[in-house]
């Protein structure tokens, strides 16, 4: 695999999370020129956008693009709405789309990965969306990353001119938050640089209440592993039985 990819550009949508930075490692490993790609939309969680900084940084990337796309024009989440809570103390459950969901994300983070891969150009654009320990997105499916290559593949220069086939990469797809955590661990990621919460506070810390805390404090858990992000208030989560 590295052979097969070694000299070859990769856009990584780098959000500054848990999954994303996974996913930059990934990238790297397999020998990727790694261009990230961060989106500010107006989410409520800006702390982000420093860890995707220094994840990027530490990660010595060939790249770092900020996009600014303002999505609390439209509203309509959790987490680009003011007026919406987010909700806290409780793991998302299944059925039902959650409140946190922000419509048509990773469709528009998406497109802006494939318009800065066309440029490059890039063959393979990274997301770190995840169909298990996930919150309920519908855009977080297979079904919705192989629609999304079908698309790239039709709707862009170098796609209908043969020159080149884009590829949308999403290796977390499958895998536990245990899982993602160990394969980070074993690639060397530095989660202590990383931030998940839907609601840090001005000092950096995450709220340890929101579902993206749960998901992510039950993952380390699951893993054995401590998590080194820092907390303003958490409560202790105890290993799930072994999956």
């Amino acid at each position: 695999m590295m052979n097969s990819a070694r000299d070859r550009a990769a856009v990584v949508l780098l959000s500054g999370g848990l999954d994303s930075t996974t996913v930059l490692a990934v990238a790297s490993r397999e020998g990727f020129r790694v261009h990230a790609l961060t989106v500010w939309y107006g989410q409520r969680h800006e702390q982000e956008l420093i860890a995707a900084r220094n994840v990027a940084a530490s990660w010595g990337v060939a790249a770092h693009r900020v996009v600014e796309l303002d999505l609390r024009t439209f509203g309509g989440s959790a987490l680009t709405d003011e007026a919406i809570e987010v909700p806290r103390d409780e793991l998302p459950s299944r059925p039902g789309v959650p409140i946190t969901y922000v419509p048509a994300r990773n469709t528009i983070l998406l497109s802006l990965a494939l318009a800065w891969a066309e440029v490059i150009p890039a063959t393979d654009i990274f997301i770190g969306v995840n169909a298990l320990d996930y919150s309920g997105y519908p855009d977080c499916r297979p079904e919705f990353i192989a629609a999304f290559e079908h698309v790239a593949r039709l709707g862009t220069r170098a796609g209908s001119e043969g020159a080149m086939q884009i590829r949308v990469r999403a290796p977390l797809i499958d895998l536990t938050k245990r899982e993602i955590i160990r394969l980070g661990a074993s690639l060397g990621v530095d989660y202590s640089q990383t931030m998940s919460c839907y609601a840090p506070n001005a000092a950096g810390e995450a709220c340890g209440r929101c579902d993206a805390c749960q998901l992510r404090l039950r993952g380390f858990a699951d893993a054995g592993i401590t998590d080194p992000a820092r907390y303003a208030s958490t409560a202790p989560l105890e290993p799930e039985t072994a999956r």
